[in-house]
């Protein structure tokens, strides 16, 4: 009896001492390998989202965790991993080494550059998942993102720190506005006391081609200089597409906790709802609504509650999410659309019918919402925008009723003509964002009835000619106008005065 007593006594010593040697890893073997998920048994020392090694180095990520195996995701195209391996846990959370470095670089979702330059060194290690920072820490969206795009700044304002999504059918915009609203940074960060915005654009799913479209707009209009890209292309392992926000959510981070304002684009949340269904399948997990696991909404809200605007005691930084989803259809009601809008602050509502009807941005004015609202305009914008906004809503209502009536009294039909003129002045090519005074004095053409009697073909250009009047005219004007505040009955009666003047040599 005292033997086994001593027995035991020796294997609880031994067990000790192997708990206390650190330098002892807990060593697994490979069970099955499908379709990119690996089940493994005898990592009994593992954690959700840690890495893990292979025998012949590959890595993985532990995303699932049963009594006797736990479930691990590959991030690299490893077809030659096998029964019987061998992985060891590294005791890491998954993470990405940030720098400024990281600045104007292409990289994959875990750090990798993808533009042939050196890789990212002596960064900080930032965790890919982290809780959001919590009620306290925060303060209400006040600044405005200037995104250049008439239609948005006036109507449906993004403010610093606000999750605004954009939603459409396919190949009607949506990525030329969220590659607008990064572009307008450039000019957006001249203006004074406005802090610059760096921008992080996160493509998922997407072909490399488009991608490497994407990054050659932005070296043409000299973006990439606050810009950085984390691509996770079609081609590449649905773990890493399901990795990527988190990538560059994580990337943000690292500047807002230096107190800069970051503007996060997902392209797009929809491909990475398909990604994580894939894995979610092959994890067994159980199906749900359109074959999408029940925790799907945990898995963008997570994400996407990220989007901050810290207060001062928390250095005041800010992340902002413009993440893009596709509909089928149009068909706004559908599982994915419907969980990203609620977790959003609003959204920008692009339709079909008024893409191929020429009005681009298709912006649809009654879908679109800002929860945040004129908090996140100026108060040169706000002079302008809320009576264009009701003018516009009149015409909508006007324009339904007037399809079927012949005579209409002389009010309705200045109302009509007024509406067509407004549409017209918010239409906008693409890459060609324009600052805020540019935008007051477009808007300001439309409102104050200057271009009532100017014909529907030519308000593009009265616009755009009017804008290089006041450029040769004033440049003071455009620097009072920039800098935001409500304009003076003086500022207002002198744009007038010019518009009269123009209007006259208008041919």
């Amino acid at each position: 009896m005292q033997d086994s007593d001593q027995i035991i006594k020796n294997l609880e010593k031994r067990l000790a001492s192997f708990n206390m040697d650190s330098s002892v890893k807990n060593v697994g073997t490979v069970e099955k390998n499908t379709d990119g998920v690996i089940v493994a048994s005898g990592l009994s020392k593992a954690m959700m989202s840690e890495l893990v090694i292979f025998q012949n180095g590959s890595q993985g990520v532990v995303l699932n965790l049963d009594e006797d195996y736990c479930s691990i995701i590959l991030l690299d195209k490893a077809t030659d991993i096998s029964e019987g391996d061998s992985v060891k846990t590294t005791g890491i959370l998954l993470s990405i080494e940030v720098s400024e470095g990281l600045i104007g670089r292409v990289v994959n979702p875990l750090g990798v550059p993808l533009d042939g330059n050196a890789k990212i060194k002596n960064g900080k290690k930032m965790p890919l998942e982290k809780i959001a920072a919590g009620v306290v820490e925060r303060e209400p969206v006040d600044t405005p993102v200037k995104t250049g795009i008439k239609a948005i700044d006036t109507m449906v304002p993004i403010g610093r720190g606000q999750r605004e999504l954009i939603i459409g059918d396919r190949g009607i915009g949506k990525t030329a506005i969220a590659i607008d609203t990064i572009i307008n940074q450039k000019k957006a960060s001249k203006v004074k006391d406005v802090k610059p915005m760096l921008c992080v654009y996160v493509a998922i799913g997407q072909k490399q081609s488009r991608v490497a479209q994407v990054i050659e707009k932005l070296k043409e209009a000299g973006a990439m200089e606050y810009t950085t890209v984390v691509v996770a292309s079609a081609s590449d392992p649905a773990a890493l597409q399901y990795l990527a926000p988190y990538a560059g959510v994580s990337i943000a981070e690292y500047f807002m906790e230096k107190g800069q304002d970051v503007l996060v684009v997902y392209d797009d949340l929809t491909k990475h709802a398909w990604a994580y269904r894939q894995i979610s399948l092959v994890l067994r997990r159980p199906a749900g609504r359109e074959a999408y696991p029940g925790d799907i909404f945990y898995l963008h809200s997570r994400l996407l509650e990220r989007a901050v605007k810290m207060n001062k005691q928390n250095g005041g930084g800010s992340i902002t999410a413009l993440p893009i989803i596709e509909t089928q259809a149009n068909d706004i009601s559908a599982y994915i659309p419907t969980n990203v809008i609620s977790i959003t602050d609003g959204q920008i509502f692009l339709q079909p019918d008024l893409f191929n009807a020429g009005v681009r941005p298709a912006i649809d004015a009654g879908n679109s919402v800002s929860r945040v609202g004129g908090a996140a305009q100026t108060k040169a914008i706000k002079s302008v925008a809320g009576k264009m906004r009701l003018e516009l809503a009149q015409y909508n209502n006007l324009a339904a009723f007037a399809q079927f009536g012949s005579e209409l009294d002389e009010s309705t039909t200045k109302q009509l003509e007024r509406g067509k003129r407004t549409i017209e002045i918010l239409k906008q090519p693409q890459y060609q964002p324009l600052s805020e005074s540019h935008e007051f004095l477009s808007i300001f053409l439309v409102t104050s009835g200057v271009m009532d009697d100017i014909s529907l073909d030519d308000v593009s250009r009265f616009e755009s000619e009017f804008h290089s009047f006041v450029e040769r005219k004033d440049k003071k004007l455009l620097e009072t106008l920039s800098t935001g505040d409500k304009p003076t009955d003086d500022t207002l009666k002198k744009i007038e005065k010019y518009a009269q003047d123009f209007k006259k040599g208008f041919s």
